[in-house]
């Protein structure tokens, strides 16, 4: 299991903007069988702080399968205009839970 987080930093009302977006595309992501779970969160301290955070089924089912399938596009869509406000995108392999 991989775990990607894409965080962005942006004004408080693109960030609300950018929790809308993940709202319309979130069905995408849940209709895409590489990706396990998905997570939205906005800091309280700074609402254009967002986080999100995706659990795969590995990096390559992401970047491979994910993003040549057919739920990838419509999925870019609604998030591409908020591309220029990501202060990080990185995959990260779960070593530790509780």
């Amino acid at each position: 299991m991989i775990v990607e987080y894409i965080r962005y930093q942006t004004t408080p009302d693109r960030g609300h903007a950018i929790v809308d977006a993940y709202r319309t595309a979130l069905p995408h992501l849940q209709s895409a069988p590489e990706c396990l779970s998905q997570e939205v969160a906005a800091c309280t301290e700074d609402p254009g702080a967002v986080t999100v955070r995706l659990t795969w089924t590995s990096a390559d089912a992401h970047m491979q399968g994910f993003r040549r399938g057919p739920h990838f596009p419509p999925f870019l869509a609604e998030v591409r205009p908020f591309i220029p406000d990501i202060a990080e995108m990185r995959h990260y392999e779960v070593l530790v839970t509780g």
